[in-house]
């Protein structure tokens, strides 16, 4: 017999409107009878990628891979402008779904070239939306995590600082003190997402209702990881997993009543529901689990209100996808 009474979601849950506008491009011009592909993974997560492959739409990784004439949809994180140039000239049609916070820190980042700053970008090296920003200030300084900081900044008169826009924003004012005694003249510019500070703040509220946080997002995903580091700040146990497959171990919630669920911007809101439903299944008390399908839909609809989803209002007939007895 478990003992969940309820599950929470977190509000402002659900894909970041950067990734569900990038997303609802793709869709429409498929839909249109375009021959439709997009430049990289649309959204870091399998089932949405699988859902746009079902659709005819293609992820390829270069433009080589894309035939002549055909359209291609540049993700939320964006590109180098090389890439839209080269797009061009090979004819194709490009959609660009680059998220419209990501195009200010373009245009942020090529006003503080032509300004003379010594640039220093916060975010990780290897991710698309940094890959994309240093084609707007190659020489740019890139930095992340804090240990690195000391050793790569150097001494300038004119230095600026920018960041990554799913960065923590306690790490870029953190990076922005230290800088304060490397450079005469300091220009800071906060690029950090207001989705993702709008998230942080929902779920460390749900945190401190709830016996325990379930954080649902890629394990590589750097805003993801983020909720869950909040979380166990605000002194609330949390699990991290990628997808309600990864819940079989109801002794997980062996000491919770009520439990919370939030999610990564890359996490569709329906598999916030989905989760819901399956701790429910596996862990709620027994007339939780006899419900676990209406819990977990009113769970969604609390959460997803007008006033302050970040994505569309899903259905609710989707059936939950099992992952063992419960």
């Amino acid at each position: 017999m478990g003992t969940v009474q309820e599950v929470r979601i977190a509000k402002r849950t659900g894909f970041c409107y950067g990734v569900r506008e990038a997303i609802d491009k793709a869709k429409e011009a498929s839909a249109a009878g375009k021959q439709t592909h997009t430049l990289g993974q649309v959204v870091h997560n399998e089932g949405v990628v699988r859902d746009l492959q079902d659709l005819g739409i293609k992820t390829v990784d270069t433009l080589d891979d894309v035939d002549h004439g055909a359209a291609v949809v540049i993700r939320a994180h964006g590109v180098r402008p090389d890439v839209m140039a080269r797009a061009d000239a090979r004819g194709l049609e490009v959609i660009d779904g680059t998220c419209t916070w990501v195009i200010q820190e373009q245009k942020e980042l090529r006003k503080l070239v032509e300004d003379g700053y010594t640039i220093v970008l916060m975010g990780t090296p290897t991710h698309p939306e940094v890959v994309g920003l240093l084609g707007f200030a190659p020489d740019a300084i890139v930095v992340d995590e804090e240990e690195e900081w000391d050793a790569a900044i150097p001494q300038r008169k004119r230095m600026a600082l920018i960041s990554q826009s799913t960065q923590p924003p306690w790490k870029f004012e953190k990076l922005a003190a230290l800088m304060v005694s490397r450079a005469h003249e300091l220009k800071v510019v906060n690029t950090v997402c207001p989705v993702t500070i709008r998230r942080q703040q929902d779920t460390l509220e749900t945190a401190g209702e709830v016996d325990l946080m379930v954080v649902v997002g890629g394990r590589s995903s750097a805003n993801t990881k983020e909720l869950t580091r909040l979380c166990e700040i605000a002194g609330t146990p949390a699990i991290q997993i990628e997808s309600v497959r990864d819940l079989e171990d109801p002794a997980v919630f062996a000491k919770a009543e009520i439990v919370g669920v939030t999610g990564g911007t890359s996490t569709p809101i329906e598999d916030l529901r989905d989760v819901a439903e399956r701790i429910l299944i596996l862990a709620g008390t027994p007339e939780a689990s006899a419900k676990a399908a209406e819990f977990a839909g009113a769970a969604l609809q609390r959460a997803a209100t007008p006033a302050g989803r970040t994505t569309s209002l899903p259905t609710t007939t989707r059936p939950i996808v099992e992952s063992g007895a419960a």
